[in-house]
């Protein structure tokens, strides 16, 4: 996947407690479900431990090269092995409702600047709960969540996948604007993309499409640009 090249593979929302985010209504949660799954996440570190000789985590303990910083939606769907098989210093992840630049700038930042990524992909996804509240009256809501769904910058009803892929152009327009040097001179490659786990898009649910590579959105462009070396 991501380790062994971007263009040969497919590259990668948020359920939230509030009607806004979800067609079912808010119940809470069990404590004693959580203690389940705490040993469930016990049981499976083991095991994750198990699989690995001591040089892998000698190597982790080394430092940190992602050649990747990715920024994608919180929802529960959307996780690294969607991307790489073997996400473990090679992902930066930074995660947020609606796959966001400006409600986690200073991760994006610290991915781009200082790890010093040579990729820059904003991962949003179809159903997603950020995208339909901010595509509607989310007045209702908490301040906080409020906040960040402000930011989101996408017309009014629209439907939730075009809205998905207006957003994802946002993002990556933002970000073009915020490394408009390293894009130019080659050093980085900000890329929007679209999970489609909903085959919204119609081209086979679990796809990635890739949507914009610094700005361009011709799908064409986008092929010839990421053959190009």
């Amino acid at each position: 996947m991501f380790k062994k090249t971007f263009v040969a593979t497919a590259l990668m929302a948020f359920v939230v407690a509030a009607p806004a985010f979800s067609e079912e209504e808010h119940v809470h949660g069990d404590a004693g479900v959580a203690k389940a799954i705490i040993k469930e996440i016990q049981a499976d570190t083991k095991a994750y431990s198990a699989a690995h000789n001591a040089l892998f985590f000698q190597e982790l303990a080394k430092g940190q090269h992602p050649r990747a910083t990715v920024v994608t939606c919180s929802d529960s769907r959307v996780h690294t092995n969607l991307m790489d098989k073997t996400p473990e210093g090679d992902l930066f992840m930074v995660r947020n409702i609606g796959n966001q630049l400006a409600t986690t700038k200073g991760s994006v930042q610290y991915g781009v600047n200082h790890l010093t990524s040579s990729l820059l992909i904003f991962v949003g996804h179809s159903s997603c709960g950020a995208i339909k509240a901010a595509s509607g009256d989310y007045s209702g809501l908490e301040p906080d969540i409020k906040k960040e769904l402000d930011t989101i910058k996408i017309v009014k009803g629209v439907s939730n996948i075009d809205g998905v892929k207006a957003n994802v152009n946002n993002q990556v327009a933002a970000a073009v604007q915020e490394w408009n040097q390293p894009v130019k001179e080659g050093h980085l490659l900000v890329v929007g993309a679209v999970y489609d786990f909903s085959d919204d898009m119609k081209e086979g649910a679990g796809k990635l499409h890739i949507i914009n590579v610094n700005g361009e959105t011709n799908p064409d462009r986008i092929e010839a640009s990421l053959e190009k070396n």
